[in-house]
């Protein structure tokens, strides 16, 4: 990748991707980081580079209102120059039905000690919460959408969306819409 870069520096490949730091479209869009929504999505809904702020993580999931991903939302939102939010999530995701019992038993087949998820637990850090998944990928969003709209320091103007995409075929259902 590396040896890939510096051709790519060096023949200025990167000319057709100059923007600035502010969103063409004004909007943030938080999905997942599942590899078959990279090119997809965008393609999808016509984004293009310098359109929108994309803000990811497995699932598209937010549990926490202070937690990083409502931070980079608020961020774009407050210094940016976004004016709207998109969720979307995915059928299909990696996040749905997760077994939390397995993912703990794969970190301690990968090394993680027994002590050292004793100690979390006992820290407040409980992994099965952490790392729970969804059984709805609707409902999944629609929590997501209401922790943005509720939060106390979003703007009243913000509008804030809650959509689907199938990763096989890029259909997008919408799951909520608003108007602030």
């Amino acid at each position: 990748m590396l040896e890939y870069n510096k051709k790519f520096v060096a023949g200025e490949n990167y000319k057709p991707y100059e923007t600035d730091t502010y969103p063409n479209k004004r909007m943030v869009v938080f999905t997942c980081m599942d590899s078959r929504l990279v090119e997809l999505l965008p393609k999808a809904l016509n984004i293009q580079n310098g359109d929108v702020k994309m803000v990811k993580n497995a699932g598209a999931i937010i549990r926490n209102p202070f937690d990083s991903i409502m931070k980079s939302i608020l961020v774009a939102i407050f210094t940016l120059k976004a004016e709207e939010v998109l969720v979307i999530g995915h059928h299909h995701c990696g996040m749905s039905h997760v077994d939390t019992d397995a993912l703990t038993k794969g970190m301690t087949e990968r090394g993680i000690t027994e002590e050292t998820i004793h100690t979390l637990t006992h820290s407040g850090i409980h992994l099965h919460e952490e790392f729970r998944g969804f059984d709805s990928v609707e409902d999944s969003v629609m929590q997501s959408v209401s922790i943005i709209r509720n939060h106390p320091l979003l703007p009243e103007e913000i509008n804030v969306h809650g959509f689907v995409i199938d990763p096989e075929t890029g259909k997008v259902d919408v799951v909520t819409k608003n108007e602030a």
